[in-house]
């Protein structure tokens, strides 16, 4: 057995996946001439694995591995599921989050479906790289519960491979320490003692699309660089923020580009966070439009810890609130209409923040959330709402539409077809993206121009 490395630096931000691969690629030069297999899990791994097997030059292969969610808080991981029958479960946190063996099964369906899916998609039928007797090199952009990556592990080993390493940008040293038995040597740049999300690490942390992995796969098949990207102007502000709501110091990131047409902040539901990837990549597509941007956190650490804070509406309501005119009074985004874009529990909370007369909220937009816990409130909403649903989400689609019966504003309610609740679907959030930048645009530019600067919305 070899002995179990890791990184004991200060805690790093890196730009983007692809600078992560190139500064951890710098510490396994030590694997150079050996008999290597890079691999790297979909879909955030894959361009920091290309960035290690591209230095090291080496082969790149995926290793497809999923997530298995807790329901009420999907980011937190009970276990992980892979190919060849490959099941990994903490046993530990479904005690703490009381799963039953119906929900585990449940949850455990749907991912097994979309491993085929990807492992169908991502491989497009090539016959996989062989692992047999050589080195696995397990990439991922980051560790926060050590589910996925112990699975990958099992996965590497099911096929053969002589030696396992494990390595990542950054990880929650107590995952990594539980991982001391699944690989041979760890390799981590940033173990970090306080650890809430991967994106909290990075810069730029945009959802990546199967498309965009089998692009990478393809360029790393025929050993050629990655295009660059077209370069993008730099907003006029984009900084972290601390704003202090009802004596909770709540942080944030503000961006707002040149010439926005308005701001639009982001109210996150159960489990999820600023450094959320789904919202980060929605956020950064209303950017590309001109609206500025506010992502928050609801909840301090120390009250996420309570389930019950997550559905505390009212609370999340009065700190919303807050939020909003703090933003009112902000250099660069005073005057500018503000839009809300909720997600779960949030979007309850957006709806009500929108009724209240403190606060003037040019549109709501709703993305899989719960706004029938907006309960009376609905009635007294005066902003135009969007409420963008999964098709493949029934219980959470009558909810909506509970809730478009009950509002008496502007209300359209867009189901995207072949859609779960996380819309982690090929296209799905890129859909979402789409339908919400529309909505704000509309509005939020309705609001700050003459009526005619209008983009229309199929009905």
């Amino acid at each position: 057995m070899l002995e179990k490395k890791s990184a004991e630096v200060v805690s790093m931000l890196f730009h983007d996946r692809h600078d992560a691969g190139r500064q951890l690629a710098t510490r396994l030069e030590f694997l150079r001439g050996e008999d290597v297999v890079v691999l790297g899990l979909p879909r955030g791994g894959v361009p920091v694995a290309f960035e290690v097997a591209r230095a090291l030059g080496t082969p790149l292969e995926v290793i497809v591995v999923r997530k298995l969610g807790l329901p009420f808080q999907p980011e937190l991981a009970f276990g992980a599921i892979g190919e060849d029958g490959v099941r990994v479960v903490n046993d530990r946190i479904v005690r703490h989050a009381g799963l039953d063996d119906e929900a585990i099964a449940a949850i455990e369906y749907q991912e097994r479906r979309e491993l085929s899916r990807r492992i169908d998609v991502l491989r497009r039928r090539r016959p996989q790289t062989p692992l047999a007797g050589r080195t696995a090199v397990i990439v991922d952009d980051g560790i926060a519960t050590g589910a996925t990556a112990r699975a990958a592990c099992q996965a590497a080993r099911a096929h053969g491979a002589q030696r396992v390493v494990l390595a990542v940008p950054v990880a929650a040293r107590d995952a990594l320490a539980a991982l001391d038995n699944a690989a041979d040597q760890i390799v981590c740049l940033d173990a970090r003692n306080w650890f809430f999300a991967i994106g909290q690490a990075y810069h730029d942390f945009r959802h990546i699309t199967d498309d965009e992995v089998t692009a990478v796969l393809a360029h790393a098949t025929a050993d050629r660089p990655l295009p660059e990207k077209t370069p993008i102007d730099p907003p006029l502000r984009d900084e972290q923020v601390r704003v202090n709501a009802g004596g909770a110091d709540l942080a944030g990131r503000l961006i707002i580009p040149e010439n926005p047409c308005g701001i639009v902040i982001f109210v996150h539901g159960s489990g999820s966070s600023r450094h959320s990837p789904r919202n980060r990549y929605v956020a950064t597509e209303l950017n590309k439009a001109g609206l500025g941007t506010l992502l928050f956190d609801l909840l301090t650490s120390d009250e996420e810890i309570h389930r019950a804070n997550v559905f505390d509406i009212e609370l999340l309501t009065r700190r919303l609130i807050a939020i909003t005119r703090w933003i009112a009074g902000q250099q660069d985004a005073a005057g500018l209409p503000v839009g809300y874009f909720g997600a779960s529990t949030g979007a309850a909370a957006a709806l009500r923040a929108a009724a209240d007369p403190r606060v003037d909220i040019a549109a709501v937009v709703s993305r899989g959330g719960q706004p029938d816990l907006a309960d009376t409130a609905l009635g007294d909403v005066r902003s135009p709402v969007l409420l963008i649903v999964g098709g493949d989400d029934p219980t959470v689609l009558e909810l909506n539409r509970y809730a478009q019966r009950s509002m008496s504003c502007e209300t359209r309610l867009a189901v995207v077809p072949g859609a779960t609740h996380l819309f982690a679907e090929p296209g799905a959030l890129e859909t979402v993206a789409e339908l919400a930048q529309q909505w704000f645009i509309e509005h939020l530019s309705a609001v700050r121009n003459p009526p005619n600067r209008r983009t229309t919305i199929e009905k």
